[in-house]
């Protein structure tokens, strides 16, 4: 055993209570069956399982292949609020005896459904240790109190998100019994590869259906709320009819109100309607192929505002029920309707879309983290409860004692010659970091680009990152909105017109952000370097290119066709030489990479490069380095063209400064260190006076575009989650 403390297996009871619950709780199940040498196994089952009206749904744990140890009947029947009443105290009768038979040292527990709280109550009386799944978080209706109760009953917490983890803490649970591990199923959703989905969705909806041209619906009664939540069900399928798509529609679970969404139901004739399928159960693997391939899925389901988000599928979440949770931005949040006009426009806004990918409730790891947490569980400790009543200090949710990780993101490089990938954390520091030349195709440079993140992304689990996103920084014109390479530069070939959010978001299930490297370049400053806490300045990049990047009140600008901070087309001469954009006299002409390659090799044509000192091998391209070295060397020739290179980049920046009036100028890239002291010489002869103290600096990041692309995933996921 690892860090438990005994000297025997743990004992281990999970218990279930409906086809919702066991979807969670089956992952972990299936681990704990995976390590005999640590844990024994019990599986009680009771609640709405053993229900015939809800499809007998305990036959899919059968199927697995557990042994249920014990079967409870803890329904009565009624459907109403007295019958969840009598159903828990049914419930406490029955329980007692069960687990002074089973003794098991620790219960697991999920989430917040009434025959929990049955559970939880009974196992706390006990001296039974309980771990509680998904605790923490808020959805809006009766179940938060079932579920914060549950958690004040428990001792152990295993949450999905960074939120709920600072709410369990906030509810004074001890944080060293607290596991960010995320949502069991997302190991299942985020592993779900079936090629043959479209036979499930022929089986469930017919021999006609088209993959992403129907739709999924799962509403459940608003406990708090019943009437109101039955005329939104009423309204909801008179909107589907209206909408004419082929529905699958899942009866609603066993809540008090249930019978009377039941009724609306066949009253409006949806068991016979040829374009809805009304089915009782879907077994969960099938479910997941149903969502992942739906037009849109609408209801009130946790499960819509949760798991649905690892697809993209559009969302349309209906009334209070979920209205604390987090969500994606494929959800559509209807919080009420008088008519059923409002959800039929829903409908037309949602249907057929695909969204990013969403990893906000787990990343796919969740099982391993648990069977560690459960490992750790020192059996000798003792049992009454330790509340943390001072108040949290400040970060205390980034020290993790049972796994610590760090919230980072992939980022993306994409170069003329080089493609690099890299892990970088939220502090900026780059964790790890792969290096491949740029193929030229554009088959050959996608499927390195996913090869690349895919193994950047396994690589992150074991160096202990929770990766939140993926930032991509290329050459080119980006529509960042779309994450679109519009127009791309002529060092990077076949790369116009490419999208390259929907691969990389269908392939890693996590949100894509794409930009032009230029802007990357200003984001990194703007996050990590000198340009932190200013509010207005600009970064110019020196390199085979010359580009940048402008930040206007703390915001990037785009411009409105995407072509804002093309600073190397500033145009500064007008006969000066041709330029790769097509037109002639632009700085870049002047004073880029490539410019300077070009000088360099007329010199060297010439003879006139080298001077004592210096050598050039026969097998190596003359480039700018050359050139800057014969200058350093006293090259007279040498050091006149790189004058006139950084004089033509400070007429640039003065013109920026005229413009723009920032309070700030960073020169960034290879070159900026050559050309610093020039540029400021020109602002001082060329500038107006009232610009010319602006602060020109350079850059003292080593991977802008690198750490740029970082910068859009951590600034908005973090901005998301507090």
């Amino acid at each position: 055993m690892e860090k438990n403390g005994n000297n025997r297996k743990l004992r281990v009871c999970v218990a279930t209570c409906n086809r919702a619950d066991y979807s969670k709780l089956a992952p972990i199940m299936f681990g704990i069956k995976t390590e005999p040498a640590f844990f024994e196994l019990d599986v009680v089952v009771l609640g709405s399982h053993l229900i015939d009206d809800y499809g007998n749904t305990y036959r899919m744990i059968e199927q697995d292949d557990f042994d249920i140890n014990t079967r409870l009947h803890t329904i009565v029947r009624g459907e109403d609020e007295a019958a969840m009443v009598e159903s828990v105290g049914l419930a406490l009768v029955k329980l007692p005896d069960v687990l002074n038979r089973l003794k098991p040292d620790i219960m697991i527990v999920h989430g917040d459904r009434f025959d929990a709280l049955a559970l939880a109550t009974s196992a706390a009386l006990m001296n039974i240790r309980i771990l509680h799944i998904e605790g923490g978080e808020v959805s809006g209706t009766i179940d938060d109190s079932i579920r914060h109760a549950i958690t004040k009953l428990a001792h152990y917490h295993v949450c999905c998100t960074r939120s709920a983890e600072q709410h369990l803490i906030s509810m004074c649970e001890d944080h060293d019994r607290i596991l960010l591990a995320g949502c069991p199923s997302y190991d299942k959703l985020l592993s779900a590869k079936n090629k043959d989905y479209m036979s499930i969705i022929r089986m469930w909806l017919g021999d006609d259906v088209k993959c992403k041209d129907y739709i999924v619906a799962l509403q459940h009664p608003v406990t708090t709320d019943i009437k109101h939540s039955i005329k939104m069900f009423e309204l909801t399928l008179d909107a589907l009819i209206s909408f004419n798509k082929r529905t699958l529609v899942l009866f609603p679970n066993i809540d008090a109100g249930s019978k009377e969404m039941v009724r609306v139901m066949r009253k409006k004739g949806i068991e016979h309607h040829p374009n809805f399928r009304a089915v009782k159960h879907v077994p969960f693997d099938q479910f997941i192929q149903l969502v992942a391939h739906a037009g849109c899925m609408i209801g009130n389901s946790s499960c819509g505002v949760r798991e649905v988000g690892a697809f993209g599928t559009p969302v349309i979440n209906l009334g209070t029920r979920q209205i604390g949770r987090e969500t994606g931005e494929n959800v559509l949040h209807v919080r009420d309707a008088d008519t059923q006009d409002k959800i039929l426009q829903a409908l037309h806004l949602q249907f057929g879309k695909q969204y990013p990918c969403s990893k906000i409730y787990g990343d796919g790891n969740a099982v391993p983290r648990i069977l560690k947490f459960l490992k750790s569980i020192d059996l000798q400790e003792p049992l009454q409860k330790k509340f943390c009543f001072p108040p949290v200090k400040e970060n205390i949710s980034q020290d993790i004692d049972h796994i610590l990780e760090t919230l980072s993101a992939l980022a993306v490089d994409l170069g003329g010659t080089n493609l690099r990938v890299a892990i970088v954390s939220m502090k900026g520091e780059i964790v790890k970091k792969y290096t491949q030349f740029n193929p030229k195709t554009y088959e050959e440079r996608i499927s390195l680009i996913l090869q690349m993140c895919v193994e950047a992304a396994a690589e992150a689990v074991k160096l202990n990152c929770r990766i939140l996103g993926v930032g991509i920084s290329t050459g080119g014109r980006v529509n960042p909105q779309e994450g679109v390479v519009l127009h791309s530069t002529k060092l990077i070939q076949e790369w116009n017109s490419v999208d390259l959010r929907t691969p990389l978001s269908d392939t890693l299930h996590l949100p894509v952000w794409v930009d032009n490297d230029g802007n990357c370049a200003a984001m990194a400053e703007r996050k990590f370097g000198q340009g932190k806490g200013q509010e207005n300045f600009v970064t110019l990049i020196t390199g085979t290119g010359i580009g940048g990047g402008i930040i206007h009140q703390h915001e990037l600008i785009h411009g409105s066709s995407f072509c804002a901070a093309e600073l190397g087309h500033l145009v500064v001469s007008l006969d000066g030489p041709d330029c790769s954009c097509g037109s002639h006299g632009c700085i870049e002409a002047y004073a880029s990479g490539m410019a300077l390659q070009r000088e360099a090799k007329k010199l060297h044509d010439e003879d006139l490069l080298l001077v004592e000192g210096m050598s050039v091998p026969k097998d190596e391209a003359v480039g700018a380095l050359h050139l800057i070295q014969a200058a350093k060397l006293g090259n007279v020739k040498a050091q006149s063209i790189l004058r006139t290179a950084g004089t033509a980049l400070g007429l640039g920046v003065v013109n920026i400064l005229h413009t723009m009036n920032p309070s700030l100028v960073i020169l960034s890239g290879v070159l900026a260190s050559h050309y610093i002291h020039i540029v400021k010489d020109v602002i001082r002869q060329q500038a107006l006076s009232s610009v010319q103290d602006v602060d020109v600096v350079v850059s003292d990041l080593v991977d802008p575009a690198l750490l740029g692309a970082a910068s859009m995933v951590l600034d908005y996921t973090t901005r998301r989650i507090h």
